[in-house]
């Protein structure tokens, strides 16, 4: 079994939009959609799911699916989802932290689990 990375990577951006549209385009497929995914599914509650789907998505062209179960999900501030973006074996866990300042939305994201591998480290998808 390989290492697994303890420290949680982390990274806060502003988006000048509302809390609650922020909220909406990591929580509903149809928005997602419009920025991240080709068909996305979710169930935005606890012991909901995410399902993400791409194709020819990015620089890499990648085409492919993952996703996972939704751990937490308080509309406009919160939402947690586990997924497996470096293989089925490792489940990475993302928080979506929402901070509304004056500005607009403090976008907070933060995930954990990667392995101490070249992958992992590099958080390549599959």
């Amino acid at each position: 079994m390989d290492p697994i990375v303890r420290e949680h990577l982390s990274t806060s951006i502003l988006i000048r939009a509302d809390i609650g549209r922020v909220y909406d385009a990591f929580t509903m497929a149809a928005d997602l959609d419009e920025w991240f995914t080709d068909g996305a599914e979710v169930d935005a509650r606890p012991g909901g799911s995410i399902r993400f789907r791409w194709k020819d998505w990015g620089p890499d062209h990648y085409t492919g699916e993952d996703g996972g179960p939704v751990v937490e999900a308080r509309r406009p501030e919160l939402f947690e989802f586990r997924w497996h973006p470096v293989g089925p074996d490792v489940e990475i866990a993302v928080r979506i932290e929402l901070i509304e300042v004056p500005e607009g939305t403090i976008v907070r994201l933060t995930d954990s689990g990667y392995p101490d591998t070249e992958r992992g480290r590099t958080r390549q998808l599959e």
